[in-house]
């Protein structure tokens, strides 16, 4: 009988704005061995926004108990709210044989890397800074000043971009889902 294939794990980061969100839409569509793993967040639900489809949101004393118990493979405070992701979520992706891929800050990242937890890293990237910041305007969801804390945010996080193992530069939609899909199609070769 053959072994059933390995569950794989991507970290996928890139600064808020960046286009991740759209770029992971187009990438799930195409790929249906990929599940994303839904984070925990204190931060309140974004108009559209779907508990247990976009985000787990919980109120602080919830993600102490998620903490104290262990219930988090990685957590994060972004922008003053705090983010993580279950450890159910990877397990439940393992268990139904699929992939599993966790849209996460860079401090999570590090986090998943230092507890060498096997993964593969990658970063999106904007193509310059100016189209980042034009981004983030555009959204229009936040304050002006935590629009002014993710653009320093994400002036950090491009800083962390060498030690990822692959980085895709979100320029053109079509080119960057395609980039994705190649490295997932690599890894998987890989894993075999």
């Amino acid at each position: 009988m053959a072994e059933a294939p390995r569950s794989l794990l991507f970290v996928i980061c890139g600064p808020s704005g960046v286009g991740k969100t759209t770029l992971l839409r187009e990438l799930f569509a195409r790929d249906p061995r990929l599940r994303f793993s839904v984070s925990m967040t204190t931060r309140t639900p974004r108009p559209g926004e779907v508990e247990g489809e976009d985000y787990h949101f919980v109120d602080e004393a919830a993600f102490d108990r998620a903490v104290a118990a262990g219930e988090l493979l990685e957590h994060a405070v972004y922008n003053n709210h705090r983010y993580g992701t279950p450890r159910s979520e990877v397990e439940r992706a393992r268990r139904l044989g699929r992939d599993c891929v966790l849209e996460i800050d860079v401090q999570g990242a590090k986090q998943v890397r230092a507890a060498g937890v096997a993964a593969c890293f990658i970063f999106i990237a904007p193509p310059d800074p100016a189209v980042l910041a034009e981004r983030l305007r555009q959204r229009a969801t936040e304050t002006r000043q935590d629009f002014e804390s993710r653009l320093a945010t994400a002036q950090r996080e491009m800083l962390e971009r060498p030690w990822f193992e692959h980085c895709v530069v979100n320029d053109q939609l079509e080119l960057a889902v395609h980039a994705l899909q190649q490295i997932v199609r690599d890894e998987r070769r890989g894993a075999k």
